[in-house]
């Protein structure tokens, strides 16, 4: 290689290579004889065959255009690969990377963007979420003690149902005590692993340390520690002597400011379970939910919630934590007799009141208690008899071996205190404060053995554990509900009497009855959102007749009056039932369908009803009239909305119009 060939700078400035000469040579031959060969068939052509001869040279053309391209490829193939590299490519004909089209198709859509504009640990495309606010699946049934069936054929049979609200202050256990009666009767993993917590600040403080309620079933509950909506719970539970009743609970909530939904609770139940706290007593909650139930006309029991408070907290003496109670006892009393009413007295020796420490797993009523004792030490002392003498000014004189009405002594105690209090103050000392050697014999003593792994726990999770096997289960609860609250075939005439307007009427008539066969009535209370938040189903207590799935029905709204000839019956929507189920909390129980006295979740029927409604058969022209509406109490606050949007106007309007139905005492213009 000759240096005076290239330049300063490596460029070639030699003479023209042969190989290109040679190629040019080659190129311009073969198209001088696709040249000749035309003319020599233009000549041979004849006049008749123009046509065929334009034809044919545009066929000769593009044979030619095509020779042409491929002899410059095969010109471009014979280049060395040092040539092909060395030819000169402009800027804008560069190609590095395929394109985004190229890699992914035109029909993706490509988003472009700057670095650092998301989070590393946000993805570029987010995937579909679905807004959920329950908790749980409503589908998934836990096991239970019982069958589903077994369940909901005792529901055919009123006579063995009881209805009751849970009401009561806020934070004064009632969540907890429905918790006792879940635990007792379903598989909850959650409460057999949480620890017990006993005042509400230590339960706020740390709500991962608590099993959540089983009735608290919203999102929102959870994150606040407070229920916030009336929830039902249908279970089956056993008195003491083994006998299974059909249980419709419905959890309240205690804050003020969600007292509507205590209103849709109460006119679900035909009895009231009062909940208080044994250190708080009787707050102004409690107040508020006795007047709302004696107006309501309803049978009232009292729950003494928290009594482990007593002991742990304040530590009081037993003498004086009988003094606590009993005052206790006497506020519910006063409070219930301040609006003359001909109640019966609350007293634990007349069977209506239950002494609960649920958070520890164990409740208890002076038959329950007097019943451990007959039953342990095998005397024929009758339970019932025992259960009179354990309250008020009644003392033991072990001497005489017998109850006395004066005190024999300045320091002996009343039977409350020597056979209730004393015992649970020594097994709440000895459990806390032994060490398992000394605890085990002491433990067998009172018939409780429990496992060798259990003395491992810490002090509140052996608590509950022991007072699981003492107590067993909360039969005393179950006792006092079925003995002291009407059926729904006991309470069926005093219903009609506070739920129908005309008392003499077909109205009253078909709920007085409380008939499988007879006409279709449905007191609907409230209206519970669906997981997505979207949809509704209607919570309602059937109070005549039986539906069923696809039933065709009336749907009669809160202004309805008396269907007759001359009435407007603009407010009576017909429906078809798409859907029965049976409300269990957390999840829900499909049925083909349920019987008066029951309470029902119905869809499909949720459409016309802007509160509460009464829901009749539409083949039925029996019953033409509407239940009673609620009598919420007055809303305090009001607030002006506008959207963001103009145009997103309809949205908000739809959203309003769910608050309405979720919130009984809300209203919206």
């Amino acid at each position: 290689m000759e240096d005076s060939q290239y330049d300063e700078f490596g460029n070639y400035i030699g003479p023209e290579l042969d190989s290109s000469s040679s190629s040019e040579d080659e190129q311009q031959d073969v198209e001088e004889e696709q040249t000749d060969r035309m003319q020599q068939r233009q000549a041979s052509a004849s006049p008749s065959d123009a046509e065929d001869d334009e034809n044919a040279e545009e066929e000769s053309s593009d044979k030619a255009q095509n020779l042409m391209a491929m002899m410059r490829r095969v010109d471009i193939a014979k280049q060395s690969p040092q040539t092909q590299q060395n030819q000169i490519v402009l800027h804008e004909d560069k190609v590095y990377y395929p394109s985004a089209e190229q890699v992914f198709g035109e029909d993706v859509e490509i988003l472009v963007q700057e670095e650092d504009a998301q989070a590393l640990d946000e993805p570029i495309i987010a995937p579909i979420k679905t807004r959920k606010f329950t908790v749980g699946d409503a589908d998934d049934l836990p096991q239970t003690t019982y069958a589903k069936e077994f369940l909901v054929d005792l529901l055919g049979h009123p006579s063995f149902v009881r209805n009751l609200a849970v009401v009561g202050h806020l934070h004064h256990g009632k969540t907890t005590l429905v918790d006792l009666l879940v635990a007792a009767t379903h598989e909850w993993s959650e409460w057999d692993v949480a620890t017990p917590i006993g005042t509400p600040v230590v339960k706020m403080a740390k709500p991962n340390q608590k099993a959540f309620g089983f009735t608290d079933t919203l999102q929102l509950e959870r994150q606040r520690g407070v229920s916030l909506k009336t929830t039902a719970m249908s279970m089956v539970v056993q008195d003491s002597r083994e006998k299974s009743w059909a249980f419709n609970i419905a959890d309240t909530p205690g804050h003020a400011d969600f007292f509507d939904e205590v209103e849709a609770g109460l006119r679900l139940a035909d009895g009231v379970s009062l909940a208080v706290d044994a250190i708080e007593g009787v707050m102004s909650g409690t107040r508020r939910a006795i007047a709302s139930a004696l107006r309501e006309n309803l049978r009232i029991t009292l729950v003494i919630t928290k009594i482990d408070r007593l002991i742990l907290e304040l530590r009081l003496p037993p003498a004086d934590a009988y003094h606590k109670l009993r005052l206790t006892v006497e506020e519910v009393n006063q409070a219930i007799h301040s609006h003359h009413t001909d109640h019966p007295r609350i007293s634990p020796e007349r069977g209506n009141v239950c002494f609960a420490s649920a958070s520890y797993g164990f409740c208890f009523t002076l038959h329950a208690f007097a019943r451990q004792y007959t039953r342990r030490w095998q005397n024929s002392v009758d339970p019932r008899e025992l259960a009179k003498r354990l309250w008020g000014d009644v003392y033991y004189s072990a001497e005489r071996n017998a109850f006395v009405r004066k005190r024999v002594d300045a320091n002996a105690p009343r039977s409350f205190v020597h056979f209730v209090l004393e015992p649970l103050y020594k097994m709440f000392a000895h459990i806390t404060g032994e060490d398992a050697p000394k605890l085990r014999p002491l433990l067998e003593s009172l018939g409780v053995r429990l496992r060798a792994k259990d003395y491992e726990l810490n002090a509140r999770m052996l608590l509950r554990r022991a007072f699981g096997q003492f107590f067993g289960p909360p039969a005393g609860l179950v006792d006092m509900c079925v003995q002291q609250l009407p059926s729904p075939v006991v309470n069926a005439e005093a219903t009609a009497a506070r739920l129908a307007a005309d008392t003499k009427g077909p109205l009253a008539q078909a709920i007085t009855a409380c008939e499988a066969t007879g006409p279709l009535v449905i007191a609907v209370a409230k209206q519970i959102a669906a997981a997505d938040g979207q949809s509704f189903y209607i919570l309602g207590r059937i109070l005549s007749g039986a539906v069923t799935d696809g039933m065709n029905v009336r749907v009669l709204g809160e202004s309805f009056a008396d269907l007759d000839a001359d009435a407007d019956d603009e407010d009576a929507v017909p429906a078809t039932v798409s859907g029965v189920w049976l409300s269990c909390a957390r999840y829900r129980i499909s049925v083909s369908g349920l019987a008066a006295g029951s309470w029902v979740m119905l869809s499909g029927v949720d459409l016309s009803i802007a509160k509460t409604a009464t829901i009749v058969d539409a083949n039925n022209g029996v019953v033409k009239a509407a239940v009673r509406s609620l009598q919420m109490p007055k809303a305090v606050v009001r607030v002006a909305v506008e959207p963001a949007v103009p145009s997103e106007l309809p949205r908000m309007l739809h959203g309003l119009r769910g608050i309405s139905k979720t919130y009984p005492a809300s209203q919206t213009r």
